[in-house]
């Protein structure tokens, strides 16, 4: 096994407290999420009590129930190696960058800090965050997201809070459209003024809360949006910028409902039929070496 956590491809809760700047009594428990990828482990921090009531269960009335607990945070662990304190730096004011543009409310609300990490007696710079939990059902841009699509969302959202009453799914889907234009909006402003992108584009990387608002839980992936004619690739050789422009450009149409003007700058360069062509080759080639490697990726198959 790589003593590296950066290279392991899971951790589990014994591999956190043996972390030099983790506190060895601790009253969490760190839990692998699902969404663990290319570029972070992320890990539920999670109420040992509450842990203990998921194994156990706890009576309501006559009924033993086991609720599944909640993550009071979210613990990123980043893999990108950086070369010197100005890299990490870099990265660091990229992040508060996308913070100035959509916090509080399309996204969730992180707390990054660069820790002096110890392994096999080497020091490094390593990148972490805590970051908050946010509850809700992922809105993948690359789905029909259609009104059967969005419905299905609202319904599984209702479960998922616990609720019974009706809610009526056109003021539900109004106050979407909305906040989705608020999202779209505060993205454009960000590449327009900061020539700068999350990524959109990989799965699970939005989600839906229960009020409608989209906010974006992923910000491992923050790319220039280049003004040439070239298709720039990030470190893993994924075109995640021109896919990123994609999803915007779907989710203001079928979720936001405004029509996607192709004379705009931004659109008619990256929405090209020639680009986008060129740019699924690059995709199909990602996937094509991800799974020669073993690798897992969160983004979806061309």
């Amino acid at each position: 096994m790589t003593a590296d956590i950066r290279d392991r491809p899971r951790l589990a809760h014994e591999d956190i407290l043996r972390l030099n700047f983790i506190r060895k009594t601790t009253p969490f428990i760190f839990r692998r999420h699902y969404r663990t990828g290319l570029r972070s482990h992320i890990m539920a921090v999670l109420d040992r009590v509450d842990v203990g009531h998921e194994a156990h269960g706890v009576l309501v009335g006559k009924v033993r129930w086991f609720p599944k607990p909640v993550p009071l945070r979210m613990l990123r662990i980043f893999r990108t190696r950086f070369e010197n304190l100005k890299a990490a730096q870099e990265e660091l004011a990229r992040v508060r960058l996308v913070n100035h543009y959509l916090a509080p409310d399309y996204v969730a609300g992180s707390e990054e800090f660069l820790v002096d990490y110890v392994s096999d007696g080497r020091r490094d710079m390593l990148l972490c965050g805590l970051q908050e939990y946010v509850g809700g059902e992922v809105i993948d841009p690359w789905a029909r997201l259609d009104e059967s699509y969005l419905r299905s969302l609202m319904s599984r959202l209702q479960v998922g809070q616990g609720r019974s009453e009706r809610v009526d799914f056109g003021q539900w889907l109004l106050c979407v459209q909305k906040e989705a234009r608020s999202f779209l909006d505060r993205i454009r402003a960000m590449i327009r003024e900061a020539d700068l992108v999350p990524d959109l584009a990989g799965v699970g990387n939005l989600l839906l809360t229960p009020s409608g608002r989209i906010r974006l839980v992923d910000i491992n992936n923050i790319s220039e949006v280049s003004s040439g004619s070239s298709i720039p690739l990030d470190d893993r050789g994924y075109p995640v910028c021109d896919k990123s422009i994609q999803a915007l450009a779907s989710l203001q149409e079928k979720v936001a409902g405004e029509p996607v003007d192709d004379a705009h700058p931004l659109y008619g360069r990256f929405l090209d039929n020639a680009r986008i062509r060129e740019v699924e080759a690059i995709v199909r080639r990602f996937h094509l070496n991800m799974a020669s490697s073993s690798g897992a990726s969160s983004y979806p198959q061309a």
